[in-house]
């Protein structure tokens, strides 16, 4: 059994990532900033139909607190699997943004990214196999009225992903990013009204959770061995 942890794990896309772990037969550790019973509701998801599972929870911008969180973690043994879900978003028109905007939005992805990725790395490289996943969106790639921010912080995680991957690559461990289009989430749900998703995606719907999750599950199996450095678009074709 492998364990994996995957952050921002009580989400709409994280829990469903959780859930897909679980049912691959890895102990998911499901994490949340601060909503540890949303976290738990979903570890109890996967424990329910035979899973394992437990809930964590920590800032992922606060290097010292993750540490901690993850010093504790690691005492039980190597985390193998590791999705960077966490994410946030403050919308605003680059000449209206707030400079507390941009840096909640980047601190949540690449300063997460770090805090959370380096500690756990040496652990798993030593096993001579690992993991590593990280969502982030098609904003990143064509960019996003509004989004200034988001997309910045999400393509960073592109050139993270793709100079970790060449990094560990001799190590047995796969570096990939998942950059999903419009995803039927609460989030979603009120951006993007039915005409509108008609317009944008020549497949004519949203996406879902689940098909993320499948995805990000792939890449996350001995299956996706040879698939390294890739930033892997979910969105219906719309490019």
């Amino acid at each position: 059994m492998k364990r994996a942890l995957v952050t921002g794990g009580s989400g709409a896309i994280g829990s469903a990532i959780c859930r897909k772990l679980g049912a691959a037969g890895h102990h998911v550790y499901v994490h949340s900033k601060g909503d540890l019973p949303k976290a738990d509701g979903v570890t109890s998801e996967i424990v329910k139909v035979g899973g394992s599972g437990e809930a964590v929870t920590f800032d992922v911008t606060d290097f010292d607190s993750t540490n901690a969180a993850l010093e504790r973690i690691l005492a039980a043994g190597p985390i193998q699997i590791l999705v960077n879900n966490a994410g946030t978003h403050e919308d605003a028109v680059m000449a209206g943004m707030r400079p507390d905007q941009w840096s909640q939005v980047i601190d949540v992805s690449l300063k997460g990214f770090f805090n959370v990725t380096q500690p756990l790395l040496m652990p798993m490289i030593q096993t001579r196999w690992g993991r590593i996943v990280s969502i982030s969106s098609l904003a990143a790639i064509v960019g996003n009225r509004g989004q200034t921010n988001y997309a910045a912080a999400k393509a960073g995680l592109h050139g993270a992903t793709k100079s970790l991957a060449i990094e560990v690559a001799s190590r047995g461990i796969t570096v990939n990013a998942v950059a999903p289009g419009i995803i039927d989430t609460a989030m979603s749900e009120g951006a993007f009204s039915k005409e509108k998703i008609d317009a944008l995606v020549p497949m004519k719907r949203a996406g879902t959770a689940e098909e993320v999750a499948d995805l990000v599950e792939f890449l996350a199996s001995d299956r996706a061995g040879y698939i390294s450095g890739q930033i892997i678009s979910i969105n219906g074709a719309m490019i």
